[in-house]
């Protein structure tokens, strides 16, 4: 017994390239976004002249004594002011306050 293979048509075939198409697009404005909110954030920490921003992981978090919830980001950048790159986490409190701990190295 042979079994028979229908093709895909080639409307679908379209349908399919045009959402990959699309998703590719939508994930990269997402994440242009992302890190572009992140500089704002630095640069209202203190950090004003910084590139190549990325936001490596993002976690929910809570205050095990007051039960309030936040955010923690994990970021890498470079710190153009002091030719430092740095790593680190900035945590967005319940209040929508930001504070960063960051271990920053000299650059190459």
């Amino acid at each position: 017994m042979e079994n028979e293979i229908r093709k895909i048509p080639k409307k679908t075939k379209i349908l399919i390239a045009v959402l990959i198409v699309l998703i590719a697009i939508i994930f990269a404005v997402l994440t242009y976004l992302k890190d572009l909110r992140m500089e704002e954030i630095l640069n209202s920490l203190g950090y004003k002249n910084v590139e190549s921003i990325q936001v490596i992981n993002k976690m929910s978090v809570e205050n095990k004594e007051t039960r309030k919830k936040g955010t923690l980001y994990k970021v890498l950048f470079d710190n153009k002011d002091t030719n430092e790159e740095c790593i680190g986490f900035v945590h967005k409190d319940s209040e929508g306050q930001y504070y960063d701990d960051f271990d920053c190295k000299k650059s190459e």
